[in-house]
Parts: structure tokens; C-alpha cells; sequence
């Protein structure tokens, strides 16, 4: 699988579109608090490892950046909001989220959306905790939040079954740069949240309905034969 005919929205602080990791994006925006712009250039260098991270796993499929960082790895919930508003409105297939807020007053800001990607099958992937704490939007039903797990290998991903949903749980590194050591690389959460996106973009190709619990299926039955391949060598 290589996420053939999936739309794909990284909600970052936009893409190095010229970067040799990635492999070509297709449009975006910028989105902030006095509106949006055309431009979604990195100038942080987040959300192109990100999106690299993603592509290096479904490397078929269709990329928008939509920047929300600019100068900090910050965004006001509005901003956020209205970014989810605009990958749902463009009919993206998988949102990924590598952020998230520990602020529970928020999480009712987020329920009308879920409503409306689950409505338009759109597959949200986001962080579930960040250090230790439920963050939201990916503790919430209907997202699939994400966990890091430091000794899972980059090519594959683990699952835990909760009341809430599907909890997965990936590498937090991105892609190797030549040269440079692993740990003096970006890593944490964010990546651990790529990493899984990855995985869902391939899950989500060629399915006819990408509804939260068919995907749910694919990623449980997939793992599954990761592990078995694992077990096997």
C-alpha cells in the first residue's frame, strides 16, 4: 500500500515543499488570527518532518499543508478549529494533528467537528496525551489519539482497545538525516502522531467507506500481521 487516491491535510506550521524527503504537495493554506493566505512555507521546520514522516510511508498519496505555526509551535484554538473546518470542507480523508491541548474547557470546541468529519469520513489522527496528561482532540471518541512509544520500531505501530476508541501507539522519531544522530533530531509526540498517520493513509487506500470503525477494523487486523511477521523472524 502506498495511500494511492487518499487526501492527505498535515495541520503544522506548513512544508518545505523543495525538501528531498518530501515528495510533492499539492496545495494548502495559511491559517491565522486575522485570516488566510496562499503562502504555507516552513519556517520552523516542524511540519516538513512531519509531512515526511507520513510520506515516507504512503508516499502515493495527495499532500496539503495547512500552517497554523508560524514563529512558535503555538496556535490559539480558534485557529485550530477553523484549520479542521477547512480540511473537512475540502473533503480530505486524513487529518493529521500533531498537536494537541490539555485544556478540557476546549474539548466542547471540538465535538461539532467530530461530528462533521465522521459525517464526510473524515479520519482524524492526533495526539492522545502529551506528557502524561489527555490531550484533546485525540482523547476524544472518534479520533484516533496516539501514544509514543519509544521502542517500537518506525515500520510498524501497536493498538490498545479502550472505552474511548482506538489508542495507537508509534515511534516518536521522524526520517533519518544523514549525518545527524537520532536523538539530536526532532522527536516526541509529534512524530509518534505522523508515524501512526502513516499507517492509517495506507489502511484508508482503496476502502470504499473510510468510516472511524472500518478503519478501526483495518489498523487492529493490520498490526496484527505486523506482529505476526515480527514474531516469525
Amino acid at each position: 500500500m502506498t495511500g494511492r487516491g487518499v487526501r492527505v491535510a498535515v495541520i503544522d506550521s506548513g512544508v518545505h515543499a523543495s525538501h528531498p524527503h518530501i515528495g510533492g504537495v499539492t496545495g494548502g493554506v495559511t491559517i491565522g488570527e486575522h485570516g488566510e493566505g496562499s503562502a504555507y512555507v516552513d519556517t520552523l521546520g516542524h511540519g516538513t518532518a512531519v509531512m515526511a514522516a507520513i510520506q515516507e510511508k504512503a508516499p502515493e498519496a495527495e499532500y496539503f499543508a495547512v500552517k497554523v505555526f508560524d514563529s512558535e509551535l503555538r496556535a490559539s484554538i480558534d485557529v485550530i478549529v477553523r484549520a479542521m473546518e477547512w480540511c473537512i470542507d475540502r473533503r480530505i480523508d486524513v487529518v493529521n494533528l500533531s498537536l494537541g491541548t490539555s485544556n478540557a474547557a476546549h474539548a466542547g470546541r471540538f465535538q461539532p467537528l467530530l461530528a462533521r468529519a465522521a459525517q464526510h469520513g473524515a479520519i482524524l489522527v492526533s495526539a492522545r496525551e502529551v506528557n502524561g496528561i489527555p490531550a484533546f482532540p485525540g482523547s476524544l471518541p472518534g479520533v484516533f489519539g496516539v501514544s509514543l512509544d519509544w521502542d517500537c520500531q518506525r515500520d510498524c505501530y501497536s493498538y490498545k482497545q479502550t472505552p474511548g476508541g482506538l489508542q495507537l501507539a508509534a515511534s516518536g522519531y521522524p526520517r533519518s538525516i544523514p549525518g545527524v544522530p537520532q536523538e539530536r533530531n526532532l522527536h516526541g509526540i509529534s512524530f509518534a502522531v505522523a508515524n501512526a498517520t502513516g499507517f492509517v493513509v495506507r489502511t484508508c487506500q482503496g476502502m470504499k467507506i473510510r468510516s472511524y470503525e472500518n478503519v478501526f477494523s483495518a489498523l487492529i487486523a493490520g498490526a496484527n500481521r505486523i506482529s505476526a511477521r515480527i514474531d516469525a523472524a
